[in-house]
């Protein structure tokens, strides 16, 4: 039970007794760091409902009186002051040390398990396509959607991640001409290229073969307009992709293969990104989805039928505007896919109550007429559906550019991240214990966590500057920081060779062990916090107030130098768990701590 839920019911109480008057709610805050106190309610919302009750129209005089009423009422009040509108609350120190004993053992502290019959919350991150490697953009959209996953499955639903891979289309048919042309017969095996890598290559191959044709028919005297449409390998590609949406043999087998090659190596920057998935989708499968429910809505009168027999939906009533799902020749829309595919999710998994779409913000408008449509038609979860908004990130001028200059590669931003941690770890000079796996094995730690880090400390709205070399430093709010500080408890828990299992016998805290307790009092509020409002940021920045907490702690106070044995155990006790805590939130961030550093 949090200090809130203690509290309540005896504030509630005391005005009862006092002034004879019910209320509902306790408005509270954290109590200021100038003065006394561990939490305070603020006095001036009851002035309102004690209009006119006797000894209730001063703040100070009304704090004073439930002050005293607590203090006398309740064993966990040890005192109290008021300053203005605001009662500083001063918890006993038995009600913390009771508090950790309470949770110091308890490997899923913070965390909530789902009942049997939880609504489950659909997260889909990624959404790559087929003809490319993934890059920096896709590298925050993973993040992200793995990270609330992982954070609203902690805070007590079921979840499944998920991905629609963009799997079709004129993109796929151009990295497929251009492999045609100048493959020679290259596979991943025969160049050694991941295979996201090798078809990527065509993509770009076909960019410059068709810009190339493009001058060669506007030097003929062509418009830049006429060039683009004539050019012959684009209407090679166009010809390919009406061949697979007629079901041509030969074309799919080309297509089925070349995916493949593509979905082995985004697999690889999977595993070493540290994400995963429960169910994949492909637009192959789903981009037919939806046609029906135009007709379903058009019946509803939910959409309307133009002249040329394309079909709309008029949103302008909610500030919106009218929005096409299905073209005048029949064909649909990416619209009308997505209420598809909205609609089939929750046919396949049918405990599913809400999805969370984790996209770029480019994209807001389109998940707003979405989630629209979806509630007109009258599913129930379309009330549960979460656009997981996301900003760019931008790079410093001129660092980790990709080959084509424009667009940085996952796998070459996580390779400079390993080799940045490298080069920093090895200025420190502290590794010479460590053997050369070891060492590769703390570089990635490092790197990825820094990556990771930086990357989810940001409000997932506000646009980022990444820059790589400030993401490792050692000391601030960085991933590297907060793994250090894990690593040093880990070298004080392998030092305290006594037991220090049981509960200790304590009359009284140092302020800085309160201070730390308090800190770890919050995780599971915070991991619900963080749940609600879909960002992982709220996780990461308490995570570093916890450390920066831990290290005025480990500054202030002996801990295996302490002669008091009750003393030593607790410091270790509380250290521990400090560290278990690190550890349990940094996991929700996908992000791995080292036991050596």
């Amino acid at each position: 039970m949090s200090l809130q839920q203690i509290l309540t019911p005896s504030i509630q109480k005391a005005v009862q007794a006092l002034f004879e008057v019910t209320i509902d709610k306790v408005e509270f805050q954290s109590t200021r760091k100038e003065f006394e106190g561990d939490i305070t309610m603020v006095i001036f919302p009851l002035l309102k409902v004690l209009k006119g009750a006797p000894g209730a129209s001063n703040p100070v005089e009304l704090g004073t009186k439930i002050g005293d009423y607590l203090v006398e009422n309740l064993p966990e009040v040890s005192g109290f002051n008021v300053v203005s509108g605001f009662l500083n609350i001063v918890i006993s120190d038995n009600y913390y040390l009771d508090f950790f004993s309470s949770i110091k053992d308890n490997p899923s502290y913070g965390f909530v398990s789902p009942t049997a019959d939880a609504t489950a919350v659909m997260v889909e991150y990624s959404s790559p396509n087929t003809n490319k490697p993934l890059h920096l953009g896709h590298v925050r959209n993973n993040l992200l959607g793995y990270s609330v996953a992982e954070i609203i499955k902690a805070s007590g639903k079921k979840v499944y991640k998920t991905q629609i891979i963009n799997d079709r289309g004129i993109h796929i048919c151009k990295s497929m001409i251009a492999w045609q042309k100048f493959g020679n017969d290259q596979t991943p095996e025969s160049t050694g290229l991941k295979g996201d890598k090798l078809v990527g290559n065509y993509y770009v191959a076909f960019d410059k073969a068709y810009k190339e044709e493009i001058a060669q028919l506007m030097n003929a005297g062509k418009t830049e307009e006429e060039a683009k449409k004539q050019a012959p390998i684009m209407l090679e590609a166009q010809e390919m992709l009406q061949k697979w949406e007629a079901g041509d043999a030969e074309v799919k087998a080309l297509w089925a293969k070349m995916n493949q090659w593509v979905y082995d190596g985004f697999a690889i920057t999977y595993k070493n990104l540290g994400v995963d998935f429960d169910r994949y989708y492909y637009e192959s499968d789903t981009y037919l989805l939806g046609k029906d429910v135009v007709q379903i809505g058009l019946e509803k009168g939910i959409f309307e039928k133009d002249p040329d027999g394309s079909v709309w939906i008029d949103l302008t009533d909610e500030g919106l505007d009218r929005k096409i799902v299905l073209r005048s020749d029949g064909t649909a829309v990416y619209m009308t896919q997505d209420i598809g595919t909205a609609i089939q999710r929750v046919k396949d998994m049918q405990d599913v109550g809400g999805m969370v779409y984790t996209v770029g913000n480019e994209q807001d408008y389109h998940f707003k007429v979405l989630f629209l449509i979806l509630k007109k038609l009258g599913f129930e979860w379309a009330k549960n559906l979460y656009h997981l908004s996301y900003g760019m990130v931008d790079l410093p001028s001129g660092k980790m550019k990709s080959r084509e200059g424009t667009v940085v590669d996952a796998d070459d931003l996580m390779q400079e991240m390993t080799n940045t941690a490298q080069k920093i770890a090895e200025d420190l000079g502290k590794l010479e214990a460590y053997s050369d796996e070891e060492k590769a094995k703390l570089y990635s730690t490092i790197g990825l966590g820094a990556l990771k880090y930086y990357i989810l400390k940001v409000d997932p709205k506000k646009r980022i500057l990444f820059n790589p070399e400030e993401s490792v430093d050692f000391a601030g709010n960085t991933g590297p920081f907060i793994q250090y500080t894990y690593a040093r408890i880990q070298s004080i828990i392998r030092k305290a060779t006594f037991d220090y299992s049981n509960k200790v016998s304590l009359d009284s805290l140092h302020e800085k062990e309160k201070e730390l307790v308090k800190q770890l009092e919050l995780f599971p509020e915070v991991i619900q916090n963080a749940a609600q409002h879909h960002s992982p940021a709220l996780l990461a920045n308490y995570t570093y107030d916890l450390v920066r907490e831990y290290n005025s702690f480990y500054q202030a106070v002996p801990i295996l130098g302490e002669e008091d044995l009750e003393k030593k155990k607790f410091r270790v006790q509380l250290s521990k768990k400090v560290a278990d805590t690190i550890a349990a939130s940094f996991k929700l961030l996908g992000i791995n701590v080292p036991e050596r550093m």
